[in-house]
Formats: C-alpha cells, structure tokens, sequence
C-alpha cells in the first residue's frame, strides 16, 4: 500500500532529494568562462585592426571567425564540455550560436544531408533567428515612421 504524504511532508521530501544548488560558484564559472570568450574575440580584433583592416570590417570578420572556432569546437565535442562547466557563460556569446547550430546539425547526421543535417540545423536557433528578424523588422519600420 502506498503512504499518502501531506503537502508538508511532500515538501520536505522534495528539498531532502534535490541537490543543492550552487549559485555561486555557477556565477563565477559562467563570469569566468564568457569573459575569456569575449576577451578571445576582442583580441581577434584588435589584432584585424592592428593588420590594418577598418574597425567596420574587423568587427565582421570577428564575428566570423568566432562562430568558426564555436563551431569547431562543437565538432570536435570539445563546446559541449565548456558549455557543462561554464553553463550560460558559454552560452550567450556569438560562439553559443554557432553551438546550437552545429549541435542538432550533427546529432541528426546519420538521417542523412537533406533531411537530417540541413532540416535540423536550425532546430534550436531557427526560433530566435525568425523572433530575432522579426523584432529588428518591427523596430526598423517604428524607426521609419517616428523617425527617432
């Protein structure tokens, strides 16, 4: 027979089996981790400028080679690791974009090009890429007619 629990001693029950939550230690982790992220990607461009690039195109090609070496580091199972260690400082930067891409892009590799690597790739970002567009859209007619 099973022990019908009151919503106290349920209560209990749940916070003694839940692991402790280490806010933290996350915090710093996620501070740490995206702050490296952010500091490779600063260096990468200064270093573009310093070769004489323009600040304009030295940002693009930045963020370029970011989302190259987030990718990278997906296919190689290596982003997934950051990404367990650092949580959303992993995340949040150019380089969890380019993750979240490459990611169902592989997983689904074995139902083949079309139907498993081309229709999954956006399985994860396509919703905040179509939210993201969208919103700019907005705003940019808002721009037009209010002229701010």
């Amino acid at each position: 027979m099973q022990k019908t629990f009151t919503n106290k001693e349920y209560l209990d029950y749940v916070e003694k089996k839940s692991p402790k939550s280490k806010v933290a230690g996350n915090i710093v982790k996620a501070y740490a981790v995206g702050g490296v992220i952010c500091v490779v990607g600063q260096f990468i461009s200064n270093s573009l400028v310093a070769q004489g690039l323009g600040k304009d195109a030295a940002s693009n090609l930045t963020v370029l080679i970011m989302v190259f070496i987030g990718a990278f580091l997906t296919g190689i199972n290596v982003y997934d690791d950051i990404g367990r260690f650092a949580g959303a400082g992993s995340i949040v930067p150019i380089t969890g974009f380019a993750n979240s891409i490459v990611s169902p892009a592989m997983e689904f590799k074995s139902e083949g090009y079309v139907t498993g690597v081309g229709a999954r790739m956006f399985f994860i970002a396509g919703p905040v890429l179509v939210y993201g567009i969208s919103a700019s859209v907005v705003v940019g007619i808002l721009h037009y007619l209010l002229k701010f």
